[in-house]
């Protein structure tokens, strides 16, 4: 059965850190992603890591945030700093057997639960 497990979700003040973590159980993708949805809007696809470790982040987010993952551990990270209010909202892990899915919600198959980031001002 394949589980994604989020953690590190938090409330912090504009300009701070936070870095949240995707454990994988029971599935080894191929790429994984995170994805956020903020109050009131769609789910919004963050950064990506493809099946040939390439990168990709959404024009927002550029600079201050770093996707990264460790494959022995089967874990994905997300390393964000600089926060702004605007990136507030339920942040989600997902994953896919696709080596270059695009950074959409369609794309994935598997998802986590989510963990809930806070930014204020």
């Amino acid at each position: 059965q394949v589980q994604l497990v989020e953690s590190g979700g938090g409330s912090v003040q504009a300009g701070g850190s936070l870095r949240l973590s995707c454990a994988a159980y029971g599935y080894t993708s191929t790429s994984m992603a995170w994805f956020r949805q903020p109050p009131g809007k769609e789910r919004e696809g963050v950064a990506l890591v493809n099946g040939d470790g390439s990168i990709n982040y959404r024009d927002s987010v550029k600079g201050r945030f770093t996707i990264s993952r460790d494959n022995v551990k089967n874990t994905l990270y997300l390393q964000m700093d600089s926060l702004k209010p605007e990136d507030t909202g339920m942040y989600y892990c997902a994953a896919d057997w696709r080596r270059f899915p695009l950074l959409f919600q369609a794309e994935f198959r598997y998802w986590g639960q989510g963990t809930q980031v806070t930014v204020s001002s």
